[in-house]
């Protein structure tokens, strides 16, 4: 079993229920948003003249997106990757609700699927913005997923000490994650300004 610590020593969201309705609620706008896309891109593979849902003019296209080598990096869509992984995570928070203690070693290759997730999100959003540079809404409907399932599962994993680190910043990590959390979302909205000003500010674009 993981090692555990005080309830009333932790933060609301590191506690068994709050986070395990977080796992459920990102878990489900992912597996949503990767089945929007997998539906889309299997009409694409039917249809080569098929127009996406969220094609709505020049910089904002699924179906450009869909194009790019990066949209396959292992040589299958990206979007597949999501829904099966994205089901583990509504299983793990549903696991949780019901009560399940689960052991140490499921917490660390929680986290590792989490963080090569999002480090995986960060790729492909710097790869929108500046070598692509056409934005993908369900793409960016798996990025506002990732940012608080990746913060608050490392926060969850460090209160728990399935993480070691310091006593103090294990204790009180987790009650600056949603500072972290909006902040990750302004950085977010702010490249994407700056990589699109051209578009807001009336230029001829691409």
């Amino acid at each position: 079993m993981e090692p555990t610590t005080s309830p009333n020593s932790q933060h609301p969201m590191t506690r068994d229920k709050p986070f395990g309705w977080l796992l459920l609620v990102t878990g489900m706008v992912g597996w949503l948003a990767s089945g929007a896309l997998s539906l889309e891109k299997l009409a694409a593979f039917k249809d080569p003249n098929h127009v996406t849902s969220c094609d709505i003019n020049p910089w904002v296209s699924c179906g450009k997106v869909m194009q790019t080598w990066q949209s396959s990096l292992f040589g299958f869509p990206n979007m597949f990757i999501g829904i099966v992984a994205f089901a583990v995570i509504i299983t793990t928070g549903m696991a949780v609700l019901s009560g399940a203690r689960l052991a140490r070693w499921y917490w660390l290759g929680l986290q590792g699927g989490v963080t090569l997730g999002f480090v995986f999100t960060v790729w492909l959003w710097s790869q929108a913005l500046y070598s692509i540079n056409v934005l993908c809404p369900w793409c960016m409907v798996v990025w506002a997923a990732m940012i608080p399932l990746f913060v608050w599962t490392t926060l969850r994993n460090t209160t728990h000490r399935v993480i070691t680190l310091p006593a103090g910043i294990a204790r009180h990590g987790a009650y600056f994650g949603w500072i972290i959390t909006v902040a990750l979302y302004l950085a977010v909205v702010a490249t994407i300004g700056f990589a699109f000003s051209h578009v807001f500010m009336g230029g001829s674009g691409l």
